[in-house]
């Protein structure tokens, strides 16, 4: 089929349409700019006629002779019936001569310009509608406060007259401050347009800048420089003022403080080049920006800690771009920012901010994206840490269900990616996003269940596909770090939420309780998965996960059986060959290497690990009315374990039989202890209140053997301190051999630059 269009057309669109199109966009906007400078100057022109400065201005243009004032013979009366209406050829003459040529009305504008507002040093903003059929609104927009203020000083009688007759004429000037930033954001917001880039873009924008008079090109081309006087001056402007003009301006130079130093193609209003700038800048910014919000559109709070802001105000709609663009600015810094100091600030000027933010879903998700990962990160200070988790938490407790949602994904996602990596430098950090995260399902009990539920049923799904795929490395899956953590998060959220205490104050059962089961049931499926040597320390760590959801929610979880496979495991059953290398640290290994497997030192860390992990569990229930025949069985399988490890084909590992038979003594004991309480009741087994109330509020730790748990915590706790200290020095020692040998290297590279001068 032939084609329809032209050689010479076809030609045009490939190498001429687009220079064609960035011509036209850059000569739309500069007309643009130039109509929103006319109506400005319309507007100031409306003000002095007003005021009778138009009168003085006429004369000295050097007019022939004088003309009547148009006022002169009008009363007060016929000066309302009029509407205030400007006389027919006075508004011509100065429409006119608003019009005509820029640099014939260029000193005229700047005695105007003098006595314009005081905010104007900060900008001169143009007015709100940028559109050319905008004139109603301009003049329903009135004038500004030091327009009134002259008047005031020019004809007090009628100023007086005005305030008692009409008073709603006088309050005009903080609607057309809003006005004026209005228009200001909405020329940002243009700026802020992505702007297209082509081999010849640069040579249209330069042809059609040559077309447009040079005051229209200086505005657009130059570049202001922050200063130290800026920043003062505004920085009093906000404080003692509130001016929403100088926030503006501290805004624009703080989107250019967030992308200092960054190529992208992108012109911004100001630059920033001195260091000093640049830090008072962003203090003065991120501490006084959400003062000015708060006093212009004051927030809310009810006693049931709901937050109300007056979105529907011309003020909020007003200061909307202006709140987005300094809302992007804040999450880019963020991304940038690696002093832990200024990060902090941030942060927490975050808070301040979040009620404007509320109807700006698609601005929120962002933020809490950003300080999600900040959060998660493990390069992150502690501090900085709690600080955004803040942050998370303000923005949970007054959102709404959809977006209270959205933020529980976004945590959890931040915690399982945080998870990734565990080493002993991390682990901390990692306890510490599990422990702030599960505060947040509590906040809104529906949706931490069904998030808590779509998320356990995840890692169900993960479980059930590792069993049924025959694959070599799908347990690869389930035996990660992650996976791991993830268990041990639930366990933290349903230990939190669902404890009897908890419930008490809330007058009710949590809706959490239901997911316990799932989680129970998954954790106990992994640790089955693969029930190897290899993989203890990865039961070890999921035992301790449920005994902590046992002893809080007062649940039983049958754990002994788990620990009793271990010893019946030939790793635990035969003798170990002796090894030289350091005990394994169980707290951050889900996997024991190879070169453990069957040593003495391997067999020696299973075993303590079994005997605490048997005494954490029977000590939840030394108070228990079942307590005898609870460890009964226990008791017998342990006997007959150390009577084969004695043997001469036993293990033969002294300090792990001994350490079981102590513990098979201390629940012998506390069996005996509580059957001598147990004689002196009266109600039988059948009577459910009197079984739970068997040795109620009786402290554990008086047991037989909640007193062997106590001092064997003691000893636990006081060997990790000194494990810590040891790590600690070993760690300033490397960082001390590190810095030795970089002061060699530079000493190096000085004396070889010092020679290489010499022989020149």
């Amino acid at each position: 089929m032939a084609k329809t269009s032209k050689k010479a057309t076809r030609k045009f669109e490939k190498n001429h349409l687009k220079d064609s199109l960035e011509r036209r966009k850059v000569g739309a906007k500069i007309k643009q700019k130039v109509q929103i400078k006319e109506k400005r100057a319309l507007r100031n022109a409306k003000d002095a006629e007003f005021l009778g400065k138009g009168k003085a201005e006429d004369g000295e243009e050097g007019a022939p002779e004088p003309k009547a004032d148009p006022f002169g013979e009008m009363n007060v009366d016929d000066f309302f019936a009029g509407g205030f209406e400007v006389p027919e050829k006075l508004a011509k003459k100065n429409a006119k001569k608003a019009l005509g040529k820029r640099k014939r009305s260029e000193p005229e504008a700047e005695k105007e310009d003098e006595g314009d507002s005081s905010d104007a040093s900060y900008e001169e903003a143009p007015v709100a509608s940028d559109d050319e059929g905008s004139e109603g609104e301009d003049e329903d927009m009135g004038m500004s406060k030091e327009a009134m203020e002259a008047l005031a000083e020019t004809d007090p009688e009628f100023y007086k007259y005005l305030k008692e007759n009409d008073p709603e004429t006088l309050d005009f000037d903080e609607d057309a401050d809003l006005a004026e930033v209005d228009g200001l954001s909405g020329s940002e917001a243009e700026e802020e347009r992505p702007k297209k880039k082509s081999k010849k873009s640069k040579k249209a924008k330069a042809a059609a800048v040559e077309e447009m008079d040079e005051e229209s090109e200086e505005e657009m081309l130059d570049e202001t420089e922050v200063t130290k006087e800026m920043v003062a001056k505004w920085k009093k402007a906000m404080t003692e003022q509130h001016s929403l003009r100088a926030m503006r301006q501290v805004v624009l130079a703080f989107r250019a403080a967030a992308h200092v130093n960054e190529d992208e193609g992108k012109d911004y209003k100001y630059t920033i080049t001195n260091p000093d700038v640049y830090h008072q800048l962003l203090v003065v910014t991120l501490q006084l920006v959400p003062e000015v919000l708060q006093h212009h559109l004051p927030v809310k709070e009810s006693a049931a800690g709901k937050i109300r802001v007056s979105t529907d105000s011309k003020k909020f709609k007003t200061l909307t771009p202006l709140l987005k663009s300094h809302t992007t600015s804040v999450q880019h810094l963020l991304t940038t920012l690696s002093d832990e100091a200024t990060l902090k600030l941030t942060l927490a000027t975050i808070n301040p901010l979040l009620p404007y933010l509320l109807p700006f879903k698609k601005v929120l998700k962002g933020i809490v994206k950003t300080v999600v990962d900040i959060w998660s990160d493990a390069s992150s200070s502690e501090a900085t840490r709690i600080t955004a988790f803040l942050v998370v938490r303000r923005l949970a407790v007054i959102g709404d269900a959809g977006l209270r949602e959205a933020v529980l994904k976004t945590v959890y996602q931040g915690l399982v990616k945080g998870a990734r990596n565990t080493t002993i430098h991390t682990i901390q950090g990692i306890n510490l996003m599990k422990n702030s995260a599960a505060e947040l399902w509590g906040l809104d009990p529906t949706i931490g269940y069904t998030t808590g539920f779509t998320f356990i049923r995840q890692l169900a799904i993960h479980l059930r596909s590792s069993i049924t795929n025959n694959a070599k490395e799908s347990y690869k899956t389930i035996y990660n770090w992650q996976y791991i953590h993830s268990l041990d998060f639930w366990s933290c959220v349903l230990a939190e939420h669902c404890s009897p205490l908890n419930e008490a104050v809330r007058g009710k059962e949590s809706q959490l309780r239901a997911l316990i089961y799932p989680a129970v049931q998954v954790t106990l499926g992994a640790m089955r998965l693969i029930p190897t040597a290899t993989y203890f320390p990865l039961r070890f760590h999921l035992v301790r996960s449920l005994l902590r959801l046992s002893r809080a929610t007062g649940t039983y979880i049958p754990l002994a059986p788990l620990l009793l496979e271990v010893l019946s495991a030939a790793e635990m059953k035969k003798h170990a060959k002796p090894s030289t290398q350091r005990p394994l640290d169980f707290a951050v290994s889900y996997k024991a290497p190879k070169a453990y497997l069957r040593t003495r030192v391997y067999q020696d860390g299973v075993g303590e690990q079994v005997v605490e992990l048997l005494g954490e569990f029977f000590v939840l229930w030394s108070t228990s009315v079942a307590a005898p025949e609870l460890g009964l069985p226990v008791v017998v399988m342990l006997k007959r374990w150390l009577k084969e490890a004695g043997a001469k084909t036993g293990n033969r590992n002294g300090k792990v039989n001994a350490a079981l038979g102590i513990l098979v003594q201390k629940i012998e004991a506390n069996g005996r202890w509580v059957e001598e309480r147990r004689v002196k009741v009266e109600f039988a087994p059948g009577n459910r209140a009197g079984v739970e109330g068997f040795l109620k509020g009786f402290e554990w730790e008086k047991t037989p053997l909640g007193a062997y748990v106590v001092g064997q915590r003691k000893q636990r706790e006081e060997k990790a301190r000194v494990l810590e200290a040891g790590r600690r020095d070993e760690d300033k020692k490397g960082k001390g051999e590190k810095k030795g040998r970089g002061d060699v290297q530079m000493d190096d590279v000085v004396e070889s630059s010092d020679e290489g001068e010499d022989d020149e």
